[in-house]
């Protein structure tokens, strides 16, 4: 049996969150045409276009790591986009899909946050200078997405979904 080492750890998050990532993109289009506001369907688009480089820097990871970039299936992610899948179809028409969308779009930020934290914080440990960079802009775009979904939550869809509830 393999010895169980954190470079060990390390290669199997990153095929975890490389799964994720490639998931999330194919996920992203049927998001964005879910969506009601053009602001939200803009954000979908742009998420999109930052996880085809965020894929692209994991890729540059597992050659730092001299492995094959390869997916290994994630039940978290699939379950989080279900869940997303879930709220388009039992929502779907009414004003409160925006809000719905958006808490599934934080989740999937928040499981991509821990995620690429740990391996930042892994890689600093084992001594990977050019993957902690890599992974620490990936880190700053899932951070910056969260935020932006939190504003857009909070200035239309959440309003629009509790003033039609009234």
């Amino acid at each position: 049996m393999a010895e169980k080492t954190l470079d060990k750890l390390f290669h199997d998050t990153l095929k975890d969150i490389y799964y994720a990532e490639r998931a999330i993109l194919k996920a992203l289009p049927k998001m964005k045409r879910g969506a009601q506001s053009p602001e939200l369907q803009q954000a979908f688009d742009q998420h999109k276009a930052e996880t085809e480089t965020q894929i692209e820097r994991l890729q540059q990871v597992f050659e730092i790591i001299g492995k094959r970039a390869q997916g290994k299936t994630c039940p978290a992610i699939d379950g989080i986009i279900e869940e997303g899948e879930e709220v388009m179809a039992e929502y779907k028409g009414t004003p409160a899909l925006d809000a719905g969308l958006i808490a599934a779009a934080q989740a999937v930020e928040h499981y991509e946050i821990t995620r690429y934290g740990t391996l930042k914080r892994w890689a600093e440990v084992l001594g990977m200078d050019d993957a902690v960079k890599l992974l620490d802009a990936t880190l700053q775009e899932e951070s910056d997405t969260d935020e932006k979904l939190t504003a857009l939550a909070d200035s239309a869809a959440n309003p629009h979904a509790a003033q039609a509830a009234e």
